[in-house]
């Protein structure tokens, strides 16, 4: 089992973060979903209070399939999409419902999952040589968060872990590791709502790839006027999008 906070009543609902995040990031998102759910927020392998835990996606699927431990609706962003997806096709028994939040089914291209890889490792060295609070004071001004707002960041929340958990979830668990699941994306039997910010352009395609490949059970939603961490920068209208479908309509 992984370290999680938990709060809240209802349904099951497991949130997985995304990187450099940890269980705590999810303030007033998982405020409210706590309104209605019994919200198990995870830290990830390599964050928050797992920065000790080693494990691929493979494997950090199977560990948060047993802290969950049963039935659940799942809901992961970015780097937490990969886990849920892994989740969802290793263990279906325990997801009934699935949401995935700015999230992709992995590099086709061996020489693009190469390179990405080489990429990964660089930021790895990088964040062991800076340590945390520098390294993610530099992540958060990549062009991918151009338009998260610093206060809506949690930053306080990113600084728990540690650099070599960082370090070793960007060489287990980056996007360069994920052999690409789109074949399989068939196989998901579950109703799946797949979320992307109006102003990521390449995670609103590869949302579209994600429902067209998963068949009539999926359904995209675009967050208007939001970026990659859409549910942060535009809360209400994630919110607004996502708690029917986890309430099932």
């Amino acid at each position: 089992m992984l370290p999680n906070e938990r709060w809240g009543k209802g349904d099951p609902l497991v949130l997985i973060h995304g990187f450099t995040q940890s269980a705590r990031s999810w303030g007033t998102i998982g405020a409210a979903l706590a309104a209605r759910h019994a919200v198990i927020a995870v830290d990830a392998p390599g964050h928050g209070q797992s920065a000790g835990v080693v494990a691929d996606l493979p494997a950090g699927a199977d560990l948060m399939a047993a802290t969950a431990g049963g039935d659940a609706s799942w809901l992961g962003y970015s780097m937490g999409g990969r886990y849920a997806l892994h989740v969802a096709l290793r263990h279906p028994g325990v997801v009934r419902r699935l949401v995935l939040v700015s999230a992709t089914g992995g590099i086709d291209d061996p020489a693009e999952r190469a390179a990405r890889r080489e990429a990964d490792e660089a930021l790895a060295v990088k964040a062991e040589a800076e340590g945390v609070a520098a390294f993610v004071a530099w992540w958060l001004q990549r062009p991918l968060f151009a338009t998260l707002p610093r206060d809506a960041a949690a930053v306080e929340s990113r600084l728990g872990g540690t650099s070599a958990g960082l370090a070793s979830s960007l060489r287990l668990a980056g996007t360069g590791t994920q052999q690409p699941l789109w074949s399989q994306l068939p196989e998901l039997g579950m109703p799946v709502l797949v979320v992307a910010g109006e102003l990521d352009p390449a995670y609103r395609a590869h949302g579209r790839r994600l429902v067209e490949s998963i068949g009539p059970n999926a359904s995209l939603a675009v967050i208007e006027g939001a970026g990659h961490a859409c549910h942060l920068e535009a809360p209400d209208a994630f919110l607004a999008a996502v708690a029917p479908f986890l309430d099932g309509h």
